[in-house]
């Protein structure tokens, strides 16, 4: 079976790995600081917090960032829970964007739309934008609208590590508060499970580093001495996963390079298919940690569960990304209905992440592709 996406793991990993298992601290040692460091350097931002997930990054993030019960946070409904979950931890509300139909982020378009229309009480706290599939947002032209209309912007390139947008390092915070990365070993550089919090705002940094150890503060004149400031969490990460991020990211250039080698092949080989692709803008550059094929025939939307299982019996374990956040049953209890977001309804219902990962050889790749033509073509 062929997966959408997986980690590369080699034998520098694991011996990094193993040196920490042999060390005097799996945890709390030197590791995570040289991880954190690590990230700082390739993306430029002055502060980083390493935790044990993105979505405790985003909590640490929103709580950080002063959000409150019943204050709002927006983001987009295409995106994972952990985007807007967030919000809800701090007993804050959640309200959605739609997304723009060629780039799959965030509408720039609407979102100016739906902050004139609002009345101020429901105006963001916090927006969250998604750099879906590891394309970024257009952060210079929301950082306007964010000292407009006062909102803070969280950054969830989850996606999108080693991404750049107009040459700026995506993580460097430039027009955002915070950024969050996500190191699962699905997406771009992998520490097995882990997070990391960006931001060069000094107050965020230490406030989450804080609360990332259970609110606790340790005593800079006695070592022996600690005191609990605030209600934390054990959002701590670990010196092993530590240990192989910093390996791992070594061999980011590499990664994103191969992705994107991996993406032109795709669009190549499929673009004589009645298919849409994400569209790239031109001042950016995408990690692609996803490729998503898009329908564009209504046979082929109507056939979209048939294809879908087709290709997984196919050996292609494909993918949807995502279900829209407001049609889960959760939401749909909180009040949002469907129609409410159209483009990121319709685009659900006709787009199929298909695998790409480093370690995807040609052969495979084209292997696929001869796959999903034969299918393609079957059911159009």
């Amino acid at each position: 079976m062929i997966p959408y996406s997986r980690q590369s793991i080699q034998k520098k990993d694991i011996n990094s790995v193993i040196q920490v298992l042999k060390s005097n601290f799996l945890t709390q040692g030197p590791k995570v600081e040289q991880f954190e460091k690590s990230i700082r350097k390739i993306t430029k931002a002055k502060y980083s917090v390493a935790v044990n997930s993105a979505t405790s990054a985003l909590h640490l993030a929103c709580i950080s960032l002063g959000l409150k019960k019943n204050e709002y946070l927006w983001t987009v409904p295409n995106t994972f829970v952990a985007s807007a979950n967030c919000a809800l931890h701090c007993g804050a509300k959640v309200d959605f964007v739609d997304i723009d139909s060629n780039t799959l982020n965030i509408s720039l378009e609407k979102l100016e739309i739906k902050l004139k229309n609002t009345i101020k009480k429901k105006l963001p706290k916090i927006l969250v934008t998604v750099h879906f599939a590891g394309l970024p947002t257009m952060q210079d032209e929301i950082f306007k609208l964010s000292k407009k209309y006062k909102f803070k912007i969280i950054e969830d390139a989850s996606h999108s590590i080693g991404a750049k947008y107009k040459s700026e390092p995506v993580g460097s915070c430039k027009w955002s508060d915070i950024t969050i990365f996500s190191f699962h070993p699905v997406k771009i550089i992998t520490t097995g499970e882990g997070g990391m919090l960006l931001t060069n705002k000094k107050y965020v940094a230490e406030k989450s580093r804080i609360l990332r150890t259970h609110g606790i503060i340790k005593s800079k004149n006695n070592d022996w001495y600690y005191e609990q400031r605030y209600l934390g969490y054990n959002y701590r990460m670990s010196d092993i996963h530590a240990s192989l991020g910093i390996s791992q990211v070594r061999r980011l250039k590499k990664f994103i390079s191969k992705r994107n080698e991996i993406a032109a092949l795709y669009k190549r080989e499929l673009s004589n298919l009645p298919l849409d692709f994400q569209q790239i803008d031109k001042n950016a550059i995408s990690s692609y940690h996803l490729f998503v094929i898009k329908f564009k025939s209504k046979k082929l939307i109507a056939n979209y569960s048939k294809i879908f299982n087709l290709l997984r019996k196919n050996k292609l374990w494909v993918n949807l990304h995502y279900l829209p956040l407001h049609l889960h049953p959760y939401y749909k209890k909180l009040g949002f209905k469907v129609g409410s977001y159209p483009e990121a309804e319709n685009y659900s219902k006709k787009s199929i992440s298909i695998p790409i990962f480093f370690e995807l050889s040609k052969n495979v790749q084209l292997k696929t592709i001869l796959k999903i033509k034969k299918i393609i073509k079957l059911h159009n």
